[in-house]
């Protein structure tokens, strides 16, 4: 397997023996070198194409070296369609010298800059998925409150946006801010955007997010913590939108919703 190999594998494949590429000649600290290891290719959605495309590097990367054992990879990927490019950036490790004929190397972090010419295949998008993929950055940055962010964005925006549709006061009489906790109660009673199976604790997922952003935990356990939070995140956003999607229907049909609700309490009491 040759270097671009595995950096097109990333992340279903984060380690593997390859192809020396540096010609049994160590790459020293901070030093440039130009190899012809194969081409970096990954399928992003290209905002221009509109549309799911392979993009592709050069045959041509760009290592710096870091140690014996180290090194930095550096690719910039073009669409075929229209030439839009993203960088990509690899941090390779290995156990042993990473200059020799075969070495064994595994991918310890990857970065990349897509510049708003391309997102992630299978990625949030509509109306908070760059709040998504800002809190996905922050996360691969190991920026553990920084991430944590963005899922609070999230879920303050989606609960003061149903909110307003709904007509719940986000203040009080005399003007003062109501609490997130109040707003975010009422609105669960009345339209239910907690997905069910953590409804009673949909403010527990605030609590956590917020330990996490005033430093009343490390930031260690902020990473550890954001692949759950961001799924119980993204599960709130997609039950507005599946109320959304139903409501639409059940408008379209010109049913009474009030009355199917009393059908429905009688038949259960029934």
């Amino acid at each position: 397997m040759r270097l671009g190999e595995l950096l097109s594998k990333f992340p279903e494949m984060t380690s593997a023996q390859i192809e020396g590429f540096l010609d049994d000649r160590p790459l020293g600290w901070g030093k440039h070198k130009r190899v012809r290891a194969g081409k970096v290719l990954h399928n992003f959605h290209c905002r221009k194409c509109d549309d799911q495309r392979t993009f592709e590097s050069a045959e041509d990367l760009y290592c710096l070296g870091l140690g014996r054992q180290s090194l930095s990879v550096d690719a910039t990927l073009r669409c075929p369609g229209c030439n839009s490019t993203v960088e990509l950036w690899f941090l390779l490790g290995s156990d042993d010298d990473i200059s020799g004929r075969a070495p064994q190397l595994r991918l310890e972090k990857y970065t990349e800059n897509l510049r708003d010419a391309a997102y992630r295949v299978g990625s949030t998008t509509g109306q908070f998925g760059d709040l998504v993929k800002r809190a996905q950055v922050a996360y691969e940055a190991d920026l553990g409150a920084g991430s944590m962010i963005y899922l609070r964005k999230i879920l303050e925006s989606i609960t003061f946006e149903v909110a307003d549709i709904a007509g719940i006061a986000r203040a009080k009489p005399n003007g003062r801010r109501r609490s997130f906790y109040e707003i975010l109660q009422e609105v669960n009673q009345q339209r239910r955007i907690i997905p069910q199976r953590f409804s009673s604790n949909g403010y527990q997922l605030f609590s956590e997010l917020s330990e996490a952003i005033h430093g009343d935990s490390s930031e260690a356990d902020a990473l550890k913590k954001y692949k759950a939070c961001l799924l119980l995140v993204l599960g709130v956003v997609e039950e507005v939108q599946r109320d959304n999607v139903f409501g639409k229907a059940i408008d379209a049909l010109g049913w009474e919703v009030d009355a199917l609700e009393e059908m429905a309490s009688e038949e259960a009491n029934s």
